[in-house]
């Protein structure tokens, strides 16, 4: 029970169902370092208000210790790296199905059921995880490293519905919460200012802003702190005597630290074809490569065509079509049709022209 409508409703329906339902509210992040950005205490009071609307009982249990450890600590050697991590991805395989499925299990429970716009069924080859219905909410992006093991025991109540259809269960069961805002990043953010926040745990790093050219046009506070593809907050204006289109973060050379930036947001550096990968977690029989399949590299955006192959290097994964901003740090996630068959983390990405690159800018590393 998160303090949110969609885990208030997925508790009405198997309560609907005929389940013996109790609700955990888990906390992530120490008191401590809550500076009012947080919601924790709020949502936990809102949890209370759905359980005994529902008559249930409540537990709370508390996985800062947990959290920090196993998430945060990567989340900052990530930034440190130049990389740009994905917590929630981390968060759901090593917390939410990790210690909090764990410890649901100790409290006695049979089955554990959540919020999450997904689905699970049960094939001859075993339980697969399934995008939900409601395409704009689909969560499947997030769950694609969760042990398998987890996937018997695992309801997703809402996986068959819209968000407008649980706001409207919400409302007709009168549940507390029926139009409470959903909430939106990960509790340590909020909705504070991303730089403000990291550069708490990484000290400003200055250096240069250049154009593909190698012209020095402006100066960044530390290349944790930018993301490529990133157009505001990069603090450039127009350059006198040059084009009016925004400015785009195209590459980190760490060795230098140079942030380089782009004009136009389809821009040859910003786009994409093939990228490297860890190796990836798979969520039923690794499939025989190569894999044709369709990826996704950033949550809600579309998927894509794309070929997994393995060479010297590694996994590779080639795109039908480039692809814009392809970031190291956040997953791809690949699917075939309605299924998630898993994912990894992007390494490296390789430019769609990498001969222009060579060509406009010998100066540039683009390992970033």
């Amino acid at each position: 029970m998160s303090g949110g409508v969609d885990s208030a409703v997925a508790a009405w329906l198997l309560l609907e169902q005929g389940y013996r339902v109790q609700g955990l509210f888990m906390s992530n992040w120490d008191q401590d370092d809550d500076d009012g950005y947080c919601t924790t205490a709020q949502d936990f009071q809102d949890a209370r208000r759905v359980c005994e609307r529902l008559a249930i009982p409540l537990h709370r249990v508390s996985f800062a210790a947990e959290y920090r450890a196993q998430v945060f600590e990567h989340f900052l050697a990530e930034h440190r790296a130049g990389r740009t991590p994905n917590p929630d991805v981390l968060c759901n395989r090593q917390i939410k199905f990790g210690s909090c499925l764990a410890y649901a299990r100790r409290l006695g429970a049979d089955r554990f059921a959540t919020g999450h716009y997904a689905r699970i069924v049960q094939t001859p080859s075993g339980y697969r995880l399934l995008k939900g219905v409601d395409a704009a909410k689909d969560q499947s992006y997030f769950l694609h490293s969760i042990d398998p093991a987890a996937l018997p025991v695992t309801l997703f109540p809402i996986g068959e519905l819209t968000k407008h259809a649980v706001r409207r269960l919400a409302r007709d069961a009168a549940l507390p919460v029926f139009d409470k805002k959903d909430s939106t990043g990960i509790c340590f953010i909020g909705e504070r200012p991303f730089h403000s926040f990291l550069a708490r745990y990484l000290p400003a790093q200055p250096g240069p802003i250049e154009s593909v050219a190698g012209e020095v046009i402006g100066a960044h506070q530390g290349l944790m702190y930018y993301t490529l593809g990133q157009r505001h907050g990069i603090g450039l204006g127009g350059v006198a005597g040059g084009p009016e289109e925004p400015w785009y973060v195209a590459a980190k050379d760490l060795e230098r630290n140079v942030l380089v930036v782009v004009q136009g947001s389809e821009h040859a550096l910003l786009l994409s074809e093939s990228f490297r990968i860890a190796p990836p977690h798979w969520l039923g029989a690794a499939p025989a490569v190569p894999l044709d399949c369709s990826v996704r590299v950033r949550y809600r955006q579309a998927d894509h065509p794309c070929t997994v192959r393995r060479d010297g290097h590694g996994v590779h994964v080639i795109i039908a079509a480039p692809q814009r901003a392809i970031t190291p740090g956040q997953s791809a996630v690949f699917y075939d049709g309605e299924i998630c068959l898993g994912g990894a983390v992007i390494e490296q990405v390789l430019p769609a022209q990498p001969r222009a690159l060579a060509r406009d800018a010998p100066s540039v590393r683009m390992p970033i």
